[in-house]
């Protein structure tokens, strides 16, 4: 399931587009603290976010170029600021897509359909996914390093696709979790603990060290 967050000071249309957008199957996180934004979006871990321009203390601008030094996630701005100067600057700052209010609320479903696809769906085209070396075979569920081969077993190989196509990502323990219960593969957190200190000792007899990292109470990632 995607996450959407929602940057959007106005109350109503953030309420709409959050009812809306549910009965796509997303799931929304709309924002209401917009002094910590950055925060909440390491946080969440959203797949796409939908920010204006005009919030309050800083505006969208800021917090495209803020998220830009942490994530290359894809983001939409929605605006009612339409010139183009504006919508050049949006682009600049490391903006997707720019839709200007009023805006037919299926046509921007429609662009964030679209730019999901191209940001994500790829991934699911490949058989193998490398990064530094590493090999992770998502046809045979195995890991290749060095010449070396481990063997994965279903909560191994999913914890590192997961990881694996968000490198350089912070990924919460409950995102982890969340993601191998959709997967018809429930564990606790307890469980996971388990899974990932196992799996860092299979890393490490292939000479992986350190190659699963922690953020001290955030969660898990792959740099």
């Amino acid at each position: 399931m995607y996450k959407i967050m929602i940057v959007e000071d106005d109350l109503s249309l953030a309420n709409e587009l959050t009812e809306h957008l549910k009965k796509w199957d997303y799931q929304i996180f709309s924002v209401q603290d917009f002094k910590n934004i950055n925060e909440q979006f390491v946080n969440l871990q959203p797949h796409l976010v939908l920010l204006d321009i005009n919030l309050p203390y800083y505006d969208g601008y800021y917090w495209c170029h803020a998220i830009r030094r942490l994530s290359r996630v894809p983001i939409i701005f929605i605006s009612s600021i339409s010139d183009n100067m504006n919508m050049i600057m949006a682009i600049n700052m490391g903006g997707d897509d720019f839709v200007i209010k009023p805006f037919n609320i299926d046509l921007l479903v429609s662009r964030i359909q679209a730019l999901l696809r191209r940001s994500y769906s790829y991934l699911e085209e490949l058989d193998v996914i490398e990064h530094r070396g590493v090999v992770l075979s998502l046809s045979r569920s195995t890991l290749d390093y060095n010449g070396k081969t481990l063997d994965l077993t279903r909560n191994e190989y999913r914890i590192l696709r997961l990881l694996f196509t968000n490198i350089g990502r912070v990924l919460s323990r409950d995102t982890i979790i969340t993601s191998l219960w959709e997967d018809e593969s429930f564990i606790d957190d307890n469980t996971l603990t388990v899974n990932v200190t196992r799996l860092r000792k299979k890393l490490e007899s292939i000479g992986l060290l350190d190659f699963i990292r922690t953020k001290k109470g955030m969660g898990y990632f792959i740099d």
